[in-house]
């Protein structure tokens, strides 16, 4: 395991886009949300990009998450969402990130990456948050985790909503997931063949906007077709909607029985207003009994 130096007041964060086209003003509000904190902010050379008209060039955005990575004045890479950051698993300059590491930051569509570059180099990678949490001013919760996961050794993780059992039970293992159609079809890939030795916790999340119930079995069942729950001891399941959609109780009740796992749903991570940081492959425990959730350590050095 490679873990990244702690993030500090008067760091450099770099901006890129693996996977999608940014709108000028949001990044712009964005960085100055995060000036205001007392950061540094850097934007990559071909963050607006519009060559792809859905993104910039698959050379332009692995440029970018290279000359990012190889730049000792950023010391985090923050990213969102989007459709294509896959494009860019091929090109990936992975030796200098293990010669490099730094704290990478993103979520839904950059599942693939985040998991890709953990796998291929060690790098805890950080699932959970993306520039958008500063588009406005962000919340204490945003503010929070990036204290707590990001700027120290802390491992108290602080819930900021229901965390509801689908089925009981208590397990340990070292967090792995993100977006559920991101990781499902990444585990096979060449740059994630296999899953890690050791027993994990499945952390998933999808939304209404993007995700039909339907979709949401389609790709659980995908997952286990190809071996996952024989591996996972607890699966956390984050935001999907904001009217209760009990059929999603269902699916995931379905898999917790199948597999004797326990499965727990929060609000905490995904699409919704909060933003919980999970570091991938740290290790963790979950106890629906107490309700508990703990990391065994932090992510960052």
């Amino acid at each position: 395991m490679i873990k990244p130096e702690k993030l500090k007041i008067g760091d450099t964060i770099g901006f890129i886009a693996p996977s999608y086209k940014p709108k000028r003003d949001p990044i712009e509000r964005s960085a100055e949300n995060l000036r205001k904190l007392g950061y540094k902010v850097k934007f990559s050379k071909n963050l607006f990009s519009t060559t792809n008209d859905y993104a910039g060039s698959i050379e332009e955005r692995a440029e970018d998450l290279n000359a990012m990575i190889a730049d000792p004045e950023v010391k985090m890479i923050y990213f969102g969402g989007g459709e294509v950051g896959n494009e860019l698993l091929p090109f990936v300059d992975y030796e200098n990130i293990k010669k490099n590491p730094k704290i990478l930051l993103s979520y839904s569509d950059s599942t693939t990456l985040l998991n890709a570059i953990n796998k291929q180099t060690g790098l805890v990678t950080f699932y959970g948050s993306s520039p958008r949490f500063f588009e406005n001013e962000p919340t204490d919760y945003t503010l929070l985790n990036i204290e707590k996961r990001l700027c120290t050794n802390d491992l108290d993780y602080v819930k900021n909503s229901e965390w509801r059992v689908i089925t009981p039970g208590k397990a340990e293992g070292i967090l792995i997931g993100g977006y559920l159609i991101n990781f499902a079809t990444l585990i096979g890939l060449e740059w994630y063949e296999e899953l890690p030795d050791e027993d994990i916790i499945l952390f998933i999340e999808d939304h209404e906007k993007f995700s039909s119930p339907a979709m949401i079995s389609k790709w659980f069942t995908m997952l286990e077709h190809k071996g996952v729950f024989k591996r996972t001891q607890a699966l956390i399941f984050g935001h999907y909607s904001l009217e209760e959609r009990p059929v999603i109780d269902d699916i995931l009740s379905r898999i917790g029985n199948r597999y004797n796992i326990p499965v727990i749903r929060n609000d905490d991570f995904g699409h919704g207003v909060n933003g919980a940081i999970l570091p991938i492959s740290v290790r963790a425990k979950l106890d629906t009994e107490d309700m508990s959730f703990e990391l065994f350590e932090s992510g960052v050095e």
